[in-house]
Protein backbone atom coordinates (compact mmCIF):
# COMPACT_ATOMS: atom_id res chain seq x y z
CA UNK A 1 0.00 0.00 0.00
CA UNK A 2 2.79 2.28 0.95
CA UNK A 3 4.42 1.77 -2.52
CA UNK A 4 1.10 2.44 -4.38
CA UNK A 5 0.40 5.75 -2.70
CA UNK A 6 4.15 6.99 -3.06
CA UNK A 7 4.30 5.86 -6.36
CA UNK A 8 0.97 8.42 -7.34
CA UNK A 9 2.58 10.95 -5.55
CA UNK A 10 4.41 14.16 -6.85
CA UNK A 11 7.97 13.58 -7.47
CA UNK A 12 10.99 15.58 -7.28
CA UNK A 13 13.55 16.19 -10.26
CA UNK A 14 16.91 18.10 -9.86
CA UNK A 15 18.14 19.21 -13.46
CA UNK A 16 21.25 20.89 -14.79
CA UNK A 17 20.27 23.99 -17.01
CA UNK A 18 22.86 25.75 -19.28
CA UNK A 19 22.91 29.44 -19.78
CA UNK A 20 24.00 30.27 -23.16
CA UNK A 21 23.93 33.65 -21.75
CA UNK A 22 26.27 33.30 -18.82
CA UNK A 23 28.27 30.19 -20.09
CA UNK A 24 27.28 28.36 -17.29
CA UNK A 25 24.93 25.28 -16.32
CA UNK A 26 22.80 25.93 -12.81
CA UNK A 27 20.99 23.29 -10.69
CA UNK A 28 17.19 23.46 -10.93
CA UNK A 29 14.50 21.70 -8.97
CA UNK A 30 11.43 20.67 -10.87
CA UNK A 31 8.21 19.12 -8.86
CA UNK A 32 6.07 17.10 -11.12
CA UNK A 33 2.54 16.72 -10.26
CA UNK A 34 1.53 12.98 -10.19
CA UNK A 35 -0.99 13.77 -13.90
CA UNK A 36 2.65 14.05 -15.72
CA UNK A 37 4.32 11.04 -14.53
CA UNK A 38 3.28 9.47 -17.95
CA UNK A 39 4.43 12.51 -19.26
CA UNK A 40 1.34 12.90 -21.38
CA UNK A 41 -0.85 15.45 -19.52
CA UNK A 42 0.53 19.36 -20.21
CA UNK A 43 0.14 21.08 -16.88
CA UNK A 44 0.98 24.82 -16.32
CA UNK A 45 3.95 26.17 -14.41
CA UNK A 46 4.96 28.12 -11.60
CA UNK A 47 8.56 29.29 -10.90
CA UNK A 48 9.44 29.76 -7.74
CA UNK A 49 12.52 31.52 -6.87
CA UNK A 50 14.35 31.80 -3.22
CA UNK A 51 15.88 34.89 -1.68
CA UNK A 52 19.37 36.33 -1.54
CA UNK A 53 22.05 33.84 -0.49
CA UNK A 54 19.44 30.70 -1.36
CA UNK A 55 20.17 28.66 -3.75
CA UNK A 56 17.85 25.79 -6.02
CA UNK A 57 17.02 23.65 -3.08
CA UNK A 58 15.72 25.96 -0.84
CA UNK A 59 12.13 25.87 -1.03
CA UNK A 60 11.90 22.22 -1.22
CA UNK A 61 13.93 21.49 1.83
CA UNK A 62 12.19 24.36 3.92
CA UNK A 63 8.72 23.64 2.55
CA UNK A 64 8.34 19.74 1.16
CA UNK A 65 4.56 20.44 1.28
CA UNK A 66 5.20 21.97 -1.84
CA UNK A 67 4.76 17.95 -3.72
CA UNK A 68 1.26 18.39 -1.95
CA UNK A 69 0.41 21.83 -3.46
CA UNK A 70 1.76 20.41 -6.93
CA UNK A 71 -0.68 17.73 -6.56
CA UNK A 72 -3.57 19.22 -5.15
CA UNK A 73 -3.44 22.07 -7.84
CA UNK A 74 -2.67 19.81 -10.94
CA UNK A 75 0.50 22.12 -11.56
CA UNK A 76 4.40 21.67 -12.06
CA UNK A 77 6.19 23.61 -9.33
CA UNK A 78 9.92 24.68 -10.80
CA UNK A 79 12.41 26.32 -8.40
CA UNK A 80 15.52 27.68 -10.51
CA UNK A 81 18.69 28.84 -9.24
CA UNK A 82 19.67 32.87 -9.14
CA UNK A 83 22.77 33.52 -7.56
CA UNK A 84 23.42 33.97 -4.26
CA UNK A 85 22.87 37.70 -4.88
CA UNK A 86 21.74 38.56 -8.46
CA UNK A 87 18.49 39.93 -7.97
CA UNK A 88 17.77 38.13 -10.83
CA UNK A 89 18.96 41.08 -13.12
CA UNK A 90 20.76 41.13 -16.54
CA UNK A 91 23.49 43.58 -14.40
CA UNK A 92 24.67 46.84 -16.31
CA UNK A 93 28.03 46.50 -14.68
CA UNK A 94 28.39 42.58 -14.64
CA UNK A 95 28.54 41.21 -17.96
CA UNK A 96 28.69 37.84 -16.17
CA UNK A 97 25.62 38.06 -14.54
CA UNK A 98 22.41 37.82 -16.83
CA UNK A 99 19.81 35.94 -14.19
CA UNK A 100 17.01 37.72 -16.33
CA UNK A 101 17.58 36.07 -19.06
CA UNK A 102 18.41 33.34 -18.07
CA UNK A 103 15.18 32.92 -15.63
CA UNK A 104 13.09 34.77 -18.34
CA UNK A 105 13.96 32.52 -21.04
CA UNK A 106 16.49 30.13 -20.71
CA UNK A 107 15.34 28.36 -18.07
CA UNK A 108 11.56 27.77 -19.50
CA UNK A 109 12.74 26.71 -22.81
CA UNK A 110 14.80 24.10 -21.17
CA UNK A 111 11.45 23.42 -19.32
CA UNK A 112 8.55 22.97 -22.19
CA UNK A 113 11.21 21.17 -24.56
CA UNK A 114 12.04 18.61 -21.40
CA UNK A 115 8.47 18.19 -19.45
CA UNK A 116 4.60 17.95 -20.43
CA UNK A 117 3.68 21.66 -19.99
CA UNK A 118 1.06 24.15 -21.46
CA UNK A 119 3.35 26.34 -23.74
CA UNK A 120 1.58 29.22 -23.47
CA UNK A 121 2.02 32.46 -21.27
CA UNK A 122 -1.66 32.53 -19.40
CA UNK A 123 -0.12 28.66 -17.77
CA UNK A 124 3.01 30.41 -16.66
CA UNK A 125 3.16 32.18 -13.28
CA UNK A 126 6.63 33.17 -11.17
CA UNK A 127 6.90 34.43 -7.77
CA UNK A 128 9.24 34.27 -4.62
CA UNK A 129 10.36 35.30 -1.60
CA UNK A 130 12.34 38.61 -0.44
CA UNK A 131 15.14 38.94 -3.24
CA UNK A 132 12.90 36.32 -5.62
CA UNK A 133 9.90 38.47 -4.70
CA UNK A 134 11.42 41.62 -6.48
CA UNK A 135 12.95 38.80 -9.23
CA UNK A 136 8.94 37.42 -9.65
CA UNK A 137 7.79 40.95 -10.45
CA UNK A 138 10.37 42.39 -11.97
CA UNK A 139 10.48 39.43 -14.47
CA UNK A 140 6.40 39.34 -14.66
CA UNK A 141 6.09 42.85 -15.78
CA UNK A 142 9.13 43.00 -18.34
CA UNK A 143 8.74 39.69 -19.44
CA UNK A 144 4.71 39.34 -19.89
CA UNK A 145 4.91 37.52 -22.84
CA UNK A 146 6.69 34.95 -21.27
CA UNK A 147 4.35 35.12 -18.15
CA UNK A 148 0.92 35.85 -17.25
CA UNK A 149 1.05 36.32 -13.82
CA UNK A 150 3.03 37.30 -11.34
CA UNK A 151 3.77 37.22 -7.24
CA UNK A 152 6.13 38.69 -4.24
CA UNK A 153 6.48 36.96 -0.77
CA UNK A 154 8.47 39.72 1.00
CA UNK A 155 9.60 41.36 -1.63
CA UNK A 156 12.58 43.91 -2.04
CA UNK A 157 10.13 45.68 -4.26
CA UNK A 158 12.32 49.02 -4.12
CA UNK A 159 15.93 48.83 -4.31
CA UNK A 160 17.09 52.59 -3.95
CA UNK A 161 16.40 52.53 -0.09
CA UNK A 162 18.80 49.55 0.17
CA UNK A 163 21.81 50.62 -1.62
CA UNK A 164 24.26 49.61 0.92
CA UNK A 165 22.64 46.17 1.99
CA UNK A 166 23.22 42.36 0.15
CA UNK A 167 25.86 43.58 -2.27
CA UNK A 168 23.51 45.42 -4.47
CA UNK A 169 25.72 47.90 -5.56
CA UNK A 170 27.81 44.92 -6.90
CA UNK A 171 25.47 44.33 -9.34
CA UNK A 172 23.88 47.84 -10.18
CA UNK A 173 26.90 49.88 -9.65
CA UNK A 174 27.38 53.05 -7.70
CA UNK A 175 24.13 55.32 -6.91
CA UNK A 176 25.37 58.23 -8.58
CA UNK A 177 27.11 56.98 -12.12
CA UNK A 178 23.93 54.24 -12.13
CA UNK A 179 21.73 56.65 -10.63
CA UNK A 180 19.13 55.73 -13.65
CA UNK A 181 19.44 51.96 -13.02
CA UNK A 182 18.39 52.39 -9.58
CA UNK A 183 15.41 53.75 -10.79
CA UNK A 184 14.54 51.89 -13.96
CA UNK A 185 15.47 48.38 -12.11
CA UNK A 186 13.47 48.72 -9.27
CA UNK A 187 9.74 47.12 -8.89
CA UNK A 188 8.28 50.38 -7.55
CA UNK A 189 9.56 51.90 -11.10
CA UNK A 190 8.78 49.19 -13.29
CA UNK A 191 5.08 49.33 -12.50
CA UNK A 192 4.73 52.54 -14.06
CA UNK A 193 5.23 50.69 -17.48
CA UNK A 194 2.25 48.10 -17.16
CA UNK A 195 2.23 45.43 -19.62
CA UNK A 196 0.01 45.53 -22.91
CA UNK A 197 -0.86 41.53 -22.35
CA UNK A 198 -2.62 42.11 -18.81
CA UNK A 199 -0.91 40.65 -15.74
CA UNK A 200 -2.51 38.82 -12.92
CA UNK A 201 -0.72 39.78 -10.25
CA UNK A 202 -0.32 39.00 -6.25
CA UNK A 203 1.47 40.71 -3.10
CA UNK A 204 2.27 40.11 0.25
CA UNK A 205 3.99 41.28 2.98
CA UNK A 206 4.09 40.87 6.66
CA UNK A 207 3.90 43.82 8.91
CA UNK A 208 6.82 43.01 11.11
CA UNK A 209 9.20 43.14 7.64
CA UNK A 210 12.06 45.07 6.93
CA UNK A 211 10.55 45.21 3.49
CA UNK A 212 6.96 46.21 4.95
CA UNK A 213 7.04 49.92 3.74
CA UNK A 214 7.79 49.42 0.65
CA UNK A 215 5.68 46.81 -0.47
CA UNK A 216 2.43 49.22 1.33
CA UNK A 217 3.91 52.05 -0.78
CA UNK A 218 3.88 49.46 -3.84
CA UNK A 219 0.29 49.00 -3.55
CA UNK A 220 -0.90 52.17 -2.39
CA UNK A 221 1.36 53.68 -5.79
CA UNK A 222 -0.67 50.57 -7.93
CA UNK A 223 -4.39 51.63 -6.79
CA UNK A 224 -3.47 55.06 -8.00
CA UNK A 225 -2.09 53.99 -10.77
CA UNK A 226 -5.23 51.38 -11.20
CA UNK A 227 -3.21 48.62 -11.53
CA UNK A 228 -5.05 45.36 -10.56
CA UNK A 229 -3.30 43.05 -7.85
CA UNK A 230 -4.16 41.13 -5.13
CA UNK A 231 -2.48 42.67 -1.57
CA UNK A 232 -1.87 41.18 1.51
CA UNK A 233 -0.76 42.01 4.70
CA UNK A 234 -0.71 39.99 7.76
CA UNK A 235 1.06 39.38 10.89
CA UNK A 236 4.41 38.09 10.23
CA UNK A 237 8.41 38.78 9.82
CA UNK A 238 10.92 38.20 7.63
CA UNK A 239 11.59 34.27 7.76
CA UNK A 240 10.58 30.47 6.72
CA UNK A 241 7.60 30.41 9.49
CA UNK A 242 5.88 33.52 6.86
CA UNK A 243 6.93 32.74 3.72
CA UNK A 244 5.59 28.64 4.42
CA UNK A 245 2.04 30.05 4.95
CA UNK A 246 2.07 32.30 2.59
CA UNK A 247 3.10 30.52 -0.33
CA UNK A 248 0.29 28.27 0.20
CA UNK A 249 -2.57 31.11 -0.73
CA UNK A 250 -0.19 32.12 -3.57
CA UNK A 251 0.16 28.67 -5.65
CA UNK A 252 -4.27 29.02 -5.26
CA UNK A 253 -4.18 32.34 -6.76
CA UNK A 254 -2.28 31.05 -9.45
CA UNK A 255 -4.22 27.74 -9.92
CA UNK A 256 -7.57 30.03 -10.42
CA UNK A 257 -5.55 31.81 -12.30
CA UNK A 258 -4.71 28.92 -14.60
CA UNK A 259 -8.35 27.41 -14.41
CA UNK A 260 -9.57 30.54 -15.86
Amino acid sequence: MLFIVNAKAATVDTVSIYSKAMQKAYKCVVIKPMLVQDETIPVPVVYLLHGHGGWYANWIIRVPELKEYADLYKMMIVCPDGGYNSWYLDSPVDSAVRFETYISKEVPDYIDSHYATIKNRNARAITGLSMGGHGGLFIGFRQSATFGACGSMSGGVDLQPFSKNWQLKEKIGDTITYADDWKNLSVTNIIEQYPKDSVSIIIDCGTEDFFYAVNHSLHEKMIRLKIPHEYTERPGKHDWAYWRNAVQYQLLFFSNYFRK
